[in-house]
């Protein structure tokens, strides 16, 4: 009698063939470039079988070869989990849609700063469930995990570690410490003295106000900096006025109750400013020392932060070359020359420095405004029988009118700063009186403040990159926002217009600075409370033609934009999901507060152009009856970064993707600190001070 063929033992014999077969098949190890001919080289003489797709997520056909040979398989984002472990063993299901892999030539990049040359193919054991067919449930099959292009940062972006010159805790000396210090803080000038040559014009001040409030932040950020570096995050970040909080101080500024002020404008506006400042930092406080920021990480992704700090920078396009258009032959000149010096130039080396790019904004506004000196010297903006020097309100001539805006914002002695400012002056807490808190103006600042967490969030893990360093713990970013809302206080008391947040521009500043140093960035701070002293100094500053500022700011806002969108490198750039996110949260930001903004067309009539967009909270479309929360909604959503804020969290945190796709900050964790010790001691606080916050284990490293 014929023996029959028994179907199990046929499968079980083949599976066993199979096994001993892949035993033999050595794992695929890359080389430094990473070539995609020898990923398929191997893939070819393994069998493994896998069809290529641009955009995650795709579903994946039929893997096979011939011979009842089972390739191994690409393990999806929920076996991977958020870092590779190639020794870790798991049991998962086997999906029909699995993530596919994306194989890139030589040199080929996608814009990430861990994965450059290709996918790193690794070999992992892996327990496999099969939901079709429950046998062989003990049995196991090897498992191919493979980074994406990215989507997977390595060791925090650190594969290929950018040069530092100066480490965090190194101290190269007295002399070089005060160079790179004046280094960091000269090419951060953009964002920290020009927010008050915008909204002190606006609240009616002098230019001696200008000055005054120059000085103070000065001031201010030199002390704020200097706690930051001892009892905050500690890594080499410049506090400061950041834009985040000129939106709404524009908004509070534009209110019905304040346009036609005309005793004590300045005094009464900053008073406000003052009071809602203090209130919004203290919510600041409870946020971060109370561990709440902790979870509030969370929600808090790369594709949250990219298109949130990129409004932030959009938010302004109606207020930049506007005025900057006032004098052409002046704006013109300086965005130019800043975008061959930033850009053009970068790579040009002076004594081993990129000057360049390094003083791109000191050096082209220093240059253009000896130009725009000789424009005034040489008569350009001379107009018979006007003078620069008589109010509008006073010239009886038309076109003496005509001409006072063009003389205002273009001649290089329309301000008197100089001639008014003292030449010390010791900015002092509560300068322009007692602060004055209204519930209303205090709600909006609390709302914003939770949108400079956010971008400070992800200042710090950029940051951290840039250093070399690991990823702080979430109890130090916790520990950074709540000083963050002490050091708004002091903001607050001392009334420089804005509240104190980590500078947006400091990850950039460290990148092609090199310098890393705390002890620098120290020491920069104490030069900036030396001058701030000086009141000469900040009457220079405010000298500044207003149209040379605006077309400085063009640029300043545009690198925010573009340090904003850079934060999706951590994510899987070429994901569907992550790009359709980012897009709809930056249309909506900026369409929806559009719309309250140009509500109200006859307020062109009362403001100029640049400041009808920050008047939606007096003419907004929601009359609810309560002015107060009619007020408040109008002016929330009339500001873009706040809008896009919202958009963006509730699709990230909604829309399905899986941790390596959607590029999660992986901050480090305890586990950290036991397989490496000395990994966070950059965050640690000094010893003194670590054992008088023992109690507060939500804000260790």
């Amino acid at each position: 009698m014929e023996h029959e063929s028994n179907p199990e033992s046929t499968n079980k014999a083949d599976k066993q063939k199979d096994k001993k077969l892949r035993s033999k098949i050595k794992p695929f190890v890359p080389h430094g470039d990473h070539n995609a001919r020898d990923l398929r080289s191997w893939a070819k003489r393994t069998g493994f079988v896998s069809i290529f797709s641009g955009e995650v997520g795709s579903s994946s056909s039929a893997r096979g070869g011939g011979g009842g040979s089972v390739p191994p398989r690409v393990a999806n984002d929920s076996e991977i989990g958020p870092e590779v472990n190639p020794n870790r063993n798991s049991s998962s299901n086997n999906n029909n849609n699995e993530t596919e892999p994306i194989l890139q030539e030589r040199g080929e990049d996608h814009g990430t700063a861990g994965n450059v040359g290709g996918p790193v193919v690794m070999e992992n054991n892996n327990n496999n469930n099969n939901n079709n067919n429950n046998n062989n449930k003990d049995e196991e099959e090897e498992v191919i995990d493979i980074k994406y292009p990215g989507g997977d940062e390595g060791d925090f972006g650190a594969q290929n570690p950018p040069e530092i010159k100066c480490g965090i805790r190194d101290n190269p000396g007295l002399v070089p410490l005060m160079y790179y210090g004046m280094q960091h803080y000269l090419s951060l000038a953009g964002s920290l003295v020009f927010v008050p040559l915008i909204i002190v014009p606006a609240m009616g001040g002098t230019d001696k106000d200008t000055a005054t409030v120059i000085s103070t932040i000065m001031l201010v950020s030199g002390l704020t900096t200097i706690l930051h570096s001892y009892f905050g995050t500690r890594l080499p970040l410049v506090q400061g006025s950041s834009f985040v909080f000129l939106a709404p101080a524009l908004v509070i500024i534009n209110a019905h109750e304040y346009r036609n002020l005309s005793e004590n404008k300045f005094r009464h506006i900053m008073r406000e400013l003052q009071g809602a400042i203090i209130v919004s930092s203290i919510f600041q406080c409870i946020i971060g020392l109370s561990g709440l920021m902790s979870l509030l990480l969370r929600l808090i992704n790369p594709v949250v932060v990219a298109p949130t700090i990129g409004a932030v920078g959009l938010a302004f396009f109606s207020y930049g070359f506007p005025l900057a258009g006032s004098c052409i032959e002046i704006s013109v000149p300086q965005i130019l020359l800043v975008l061959i010096f930033s850009l053009h130039l970068r790579g040009v080396s002076v004594f081993g420095n990129r000057v360049f790019q390094i003083y791109a904004v000191p050096l082209s506004i220093v240059i253009i405004w000896v130009y725009a000196c000789f424009l005034t010297a040489g008569g350009a903006y001379n107009y018979k029988g006007c003078s620069a020097d008589i109010p509008v309100s006073n010239m009886l001539t038309d076109s003496c009118i005509k001409h006072a805006y063009t003389m205002k914002h273009c001649r290089t002695d329309a301000s008197n700063a100089w001639a008014t400012a003292d030449w010390i002056r010791i900015p002092y807490p509560l300068q322009w009186g007692i602060p004055i808190f209204h519930l209303r103006t205090s709600i909006i600042m609390a709302v914003v403040s939770f949108v400079a967490s956010v971008d400070s969030v992800g200042t710090y893990y950029s940051a951290s990159v840039h250093i070399n360093g690991k990823p702080p713990t979430r109890g130090v970013v916790s520990r950074g926002i709540g000083l963050e809302g002490f050091c708004s206080v002091l903001a607050g008391l001392w009334g420089t217009g804005g509240g104190s947040t980590t500078l947006t521009e400091n990850a950039h500043t460290v990148a092609i600075t090199k310098v890393a140093s705390r002890r620098a960035v120290e020491v920069g701070a104490v030069i900036l409370i030396i001058f701030s002293f000086i009141g000469k100094v900040g009457a220079i500053l405010a000298s500044i033609p207003q149209a040379l500022a605006a077309s400085l700011l063009c640029f300043v806002w545009a690198l925010v934009v573009a340090l904003g969108l850079s934060a999706l490198r951590y994510t899987h750039t070429a994901s569907f999901r992550n790009i359709m996110i980012v897009g709809v949260s930056l249309f909506i930001g900026l369409s929806l507060p559009a719309y309250f903004q140009q509500y109200q067309p006859e307020t062109a009539f009362i403001l100029p152009g640049y400041f009808i967009p920050y008047s939606a909270a007096a003419d907004g479309p929601i009359h609810s009856g309560n002015k107060q929360f009619d007020f408040i909604m109008n002016a929330l959503l009339s500001m873009n970064m706040l809008v896009t804020l919202l958009m963006a969290i509730v699709l990230d945190n909604t829309v399905p993707g899986g941790q390596q796709e959607r590029g999660v900050y992986r901050w480090s964790t305890s586990d950290d600190l036991s397989s490496d010790p000395s990994s966070l001691d950059d965050y640690k606080l000094p010893s003194k001070v670590s054992r008088v916050f023992r109690w507060a284990k939500c804000l260790d490293a």
